[in-house]
């Protein structure tokens, strides 16, 4: 992946560069501030506090900035979040004063402002880009001001596999924007989505910058509902301390530069028995006509062997573009000789390298043979990363490759995600979901889950991150399990004794893995009190026909210490989250519709659920501002943006220069002999089959 769209790094940026080389100098990178009076680098520190009850976890984030520079400036910081995440509130502390921000329709908060910085004023204004990627602005940052910015945000935590996974992204990974990209987004910023969403970068060879990098800390309070079998770090070194007969844990992060480990922080944990809970969260209106919400969580029927396995047709579509340069491809190829290493004699398949073009193995897919395998293996061995990232097109010829009616095909993406067409592919991929299913694998320390979620969600598959090298084989083993015995298929839920509507999913997905059925909405019981009525669930299983029914007085376990850990149900005055994250969940089913219309019809309708619960989304944002007069020459204020390192194990090849996609690039002209050659086997064994010679 190359970066096509340069964003100024600072102001004022020295004409010598830092480094020669043009494969690593780019305009994306920040370069050393040829003013001496302007910190380049407002953002100081960053503290995150996580609290983890049950599957709810909440979270605040401190960032603090402050202007040690002898000029009035203006900060911009595009940094990372969950793709799950709520975002609710948000405050500014400025010495002794606090400012609590408004949720605002995003143009109305965009002018305030702009009226704000212009009439000398401090002001913070958070924008979301992305369900993952947020910006911050802070105006008339004076000389001298340590400004606190503290927003928070709850997330749901669904376990896969009995494991429960919490992930705090901590850099955002530079994106290649494609010419389709390179338009006004619909939330109406100025700037392009693309452009927006794209900061500046700290070259490792820049330590001048890169010494002044803001440091970072962690601490998560994890309450389980019972005792914590396995709780570790695959990405960073933590300090746990464990109470409460190992229910409670606290687990810390040290206090670090942010560049030392520019890699999201990821938390698994697995409870006693490493089983899946089923029951029902609720909350209760806090007056008379509020609604009432609710959460149930079924645990699905357990994986059983399947009598007979209908072979299937494999797309591989593997991203070789620069930013996959070096470990994040040389783990894709792991991955992908233990996928097409185990494919069984009556399956079929094909591979698509992709990065500015795409280069298929063949027209058509080939028999899973052992010298269609080998040749296919050698082809990837030999491919690496360079050029830019045209997923739309790789992913419009993979559906397109013709394939017979009676075959069941599945698309696996394989790509570090470092892409701004989330909506387009989304929109492709649910379009002809009658023509295959589809699974991402993310590759890379801190990749885009936003988009491998979103592509796994679009096609009814499973979405995988795989961070590590030593995770490859494992993940590639779950895949195949799960294509092969799918858990939960064809689900319906009703309701008996109690009135549920406004659900969320409107259509409850296939369950793949071994993770539970979510269902959220509202309710009305048909008398006064806590409703008595279940939950119905059906669908088809390996063992035929599944139907469980839950209780609404079954409560889910939380681990809140206040928590009466029976089966009676939650009482309804708590579990105040279950609002945001119903709502959160409203406004990402109504976000994939207008992603599938390309228009803006559901533009007012995701707006006012912003407004009425207090939400971050593409079209409102948080403004907080302080009413003094800061600075009586507003127009000499300078912009900074505060720069990110790149993640961990991407290339500096992900952001030196464009390729042009019209032509191979070079981590494809090593492949192309081997396909031409895999190419004219195929031939020669086609002739063979129409002359009935050919056996597999």
């Amino acid at each position: 992946m190359v970066v096509g769209t340069p964003t100024h790094a600072t102001v004022n940026t020295a004409n010598t560069p830092v480094c020669q080389e043009d494969a690593i100098c780019s305009p994306y990178f920040v370069l050393p501030s040829g003013d001496p009076a302007l910190d380049a680098l407002p953002l100081k520190s960053t503290d995150v506090q996580v609290t983890i009850s049950g599957v709810i976890a909440e979270v605040t984030v401190n960032q603090t900035y402050r202007n040690e520079g002898t000029r009035t400036i203006e900060a911009r910081y595009v940094f990372p979040g969950s793709s799950q995440s709520a975002v609710h509130a948000l405050q500014m502390r400025l010495g002794d004063r606090v400012v609590r921000a408004e949720i605002r329709e995003k143009q109305q908060a965009l002018a305030h402002y702009a009226q704000a910085k212009a009439e000398g004023k401090t002001a913070a204004l958070l924008q979301q880009h992305r369900p993952n990627v947020f910006e911050m602005n802070l105006a008339n940052i004076v000389p001298g001001d340590e400004i606190e910015v503290e927003l928070k945000y709850t997330e749901l935590l669904v376990p896969t596999d009995g494991q429960y996974d919490f992930v705090f992204p901590t850099v955002v990974g530079p994106r290649y924007n494609s010419p389709q990209a390179a338009q006004a987004g619909p939330d109406g910023n100025d700037r392009p989505f693309a452009q927006a969403i794209a900061p500046p970068q700290i070259t490792k060879k820049d330590t001048t910058q890169q010494s002044k990098e803001p440091t970072f800390h962690l601490s998560v309070v994890l309450n389980a509902p019972m005792s914590i079998a396995l709780l570790q770090s695959p990405s960073h070194q933590i300090e746990t301390e464990f109470a409460h007969h190992n229910a409670r844990a606290n687990i810390t992060l040290g206090t670090q530069d942010l560049a030392s480990q520019p890699r999201d922080f990821i938390l698994h944990y697995q409870l006693a028995g490493q089983s899946i809970a089923s029951g029902v969260l609720l909350y209760q209106g806090e007056k008379a006509g509020d609604d009432n919400y609710f959460l149930a969580m079924i645990e699905p029927p357990k994986t059983v062997s399947a009598p007979q396995i209908t072979p299937r047709d494999y797309i591989f579509v593997v991203d070789i573009s620069g930013s996959m340069n070096g470990f994040p491809l040389e783990t894709a190829k792991t991955m992908l000789r233990e996928l097409i290493g185990s494919l069984r004699p009556s399956d079929t398949f094909n591979v698509m390298l992709f990065s500015g073009n795409n280069q298929m193995l063949s027209p058509a897919s080939v028999p899973a043979t052992k010298a269609n395998i080998e040749q296919a293996l050698k082809t990837i061995d030999l491919s690496y990363g360079s050029g830019s990232t045209e997923l739309i097109p790789a992913l419009r010829r993979a559906i397109d490759m013709p394939k017979a009616d009676n075959v069941s095909r599945s698309i696996i993406v394989v790509t570090d995600g470092y892409v701004s067409v989330e909506n387009e592919a989304y929109a492709l991929v649910r379009n002809n979901l009658h023509r295959a299913n589809v699974f991402a694998f993310g590759i890379g320390s801190s990749v885009n889950r936003h988009l491998i979620e979103s592509l796994a969600r679009a096609g009814m598959g499973e979405p995988f991150v795989i961070t590590q090298p030593k995770q490859a084989r494992a993940q590639a083993r779950r895949f195949r399990a799960m294509v092969e015995r799918p858990v939960l298929t064809h689900i319906q839920a009703s309701f008996t004794g109690i009135d549920a509507y406004d659900l969320v999913p409107a259509q409850i997905p296939d369950v793949m893995a071994q993770r539970p059925v979510v269902i959220m909405g509202k309710w009305r019981a048909p008398q006064q009190g806590k409703p008595l009525g279940q939950l119905i669930l059906t669908g088809h299983s390996a063992d035929g026909a599944y139907e469980m029914h839950l209780p609404f007085t079954q409560s889910l376990p939380t681990g809140k210490t206040t928590q009466n850990q029976t089966n009676q149900a939650m009482p309804t005055n708590t579990n105040a989250a279950l609002r945001l994250l119903w709502a959160r969940q409203q406004i990402a089913s109504l976000s994939d519709q207008q992603a599938l219309t390309g228009g803006s019809e559901w533009k007012a309708a995701i707006t006012q659920l912003g407004l009425d619960y207090s939400l971050l989304t593409p079209y409102t944002s948080f403004l907080a501002v302080d009413e003094r007069v800061r600075t009586h020459t507003p127009d000499d204020t300078l912009t900074v943006e505060q720069p990110n390192p790149l993640p961990e194990g991407v290339s500096t090849l992900a952001v030196a220069g464009q390729a042009v996609p019209s032509t191979p690039e070079p981590g494809t002209w090593g492949s192309l002999a081997l396909v031409v050659s895999l190419i004219a086997v195929l031939a020669r064994h086609r002739k063979r089959q129409q002359r009935g010679t050919y056996t597999r």
